[in-house]
């Protein structure tokens, strides 16, 4: 596999956030990822984005929120653009603040990153224009202003852009539940071994019934769901970041057989597993 370059962000420990903006922007940087959120505003052009295994077009305003680690890259050819990138330390979930009743919405937002996200509408031009105004002041007035943005961001329409991501920590933020935590830490633990509805609800004192009831009213999804979800997930960043064969990534997942591994997969993906490795090389390449 050709290697993802990772990228050493300007942020110092002393900074809440940095932004840069840049006019006339040549997007000449390979596919990149670092351990930083990113929130991109890319204006007046148009052309190519990749996040994660996404591929897609964008035109006019491009506004997009990524969380650590996702490979991302911006390619166009037309240089009459302006595009200002927002970047802030992961160390932001760390604060006690986050984890006041006023902040859960934005430690969902977070959360929700790791898959890509896309904003659209007229609240994402709203925002465009603060993020702008942003890059005109200076002092302790920037860090309400973020924060401000990252609130508004929480209530404007969004789509996820990546498919490939573990959902471990969405599902844990969006139930606030200990027992969903306490199930996807043991899921996501044992990933690679055999894992039974009776097993898990066991481990949190519930019979079987109950406990299917329960994850399903926590998550939106049944509890075979979310397993099979995960154990995708975990066989697409395999297949994209190893050489293993798609064999074994089959029984590292936790797949019973081969057969099973490459339905559910071309089922969730839209393609084998050989197929996926192919497309992300194929954008490592092209990027």
């Amino acid at each position: 596999m050709t290697e993802i370059q990772q990228e050493i962000c300007p942020i110092s420990g002393d900074d809440l956030f940095i932004i840069l903006d840049r006019k006339n922007e040549r997007f000449e940087y390979a596919i990149h990822c670092h351990p930083e959120y990113e929130i991109n505003v890319v204006i007046n052009t148009h052309g190519t984005r990749v996040i994660g295994d996404s591929e897609e077009s964008f035109t006019g305003l491009d506004f997009v929120m990524i969380g650590p680690y996702i490979p991302h890259v911006w390619r166009s050819t037309n240089y009459d653009n302006r595009a200002i990138t927002i970047q802030f330390s992961p160390d932001l979930l760390n604060f006690p603040i986050m984890n006041k009743r006023l902040f859960l919405p934005i430690k969902q937002l977070l959360a929700d990153s790791m898959q890509g996200l896309q904003f659209y509408g007229p609240d994402a031009e709203r925002i465009k224009d603060e993020i702008v105004e942003l890059t005109r002041i200076q002092g302790f007035q920037t860090a309400t202003m973020f924060l401000n943005i990252l609130n508004s961001l929480t209530h404007t329409p969004r789509r996820k852009l990546v498919s490939n991501m573990y959902e471990t920590e969405n599902l844990i933020h969006q139930s606030k539940s200990r027992r969903i935590s306490k199930v996807c830490r043991y899921i996501e633990e044992n990933i690679s071994q055999k894992i039974t509805l009776s097993d898990v609800a066991k481990l949190v004192n519930m019979s079987d019934s109950a406990f299917s009831h329960f994850f399903k009213k926590q998550t939106g999804i049944s509890f075979i769901t979310y397993v099979n979800n995960l154990r995708v997930a975990k066989a697409c960043d395999l297949l994209a970041n190893t050489n293993l064969s798609a064999s074994e990534i089959c029984y590292d997942c936790g797949f019973n057989n081969k057969s099973n591994f490459i339905r559910l997969f071309t089922k969730r993906k839209s393609m084998t597993p050989i197929e996926y490795r192919n497309h992300i090389t194929q954008l490592l390449i092209k990027y």
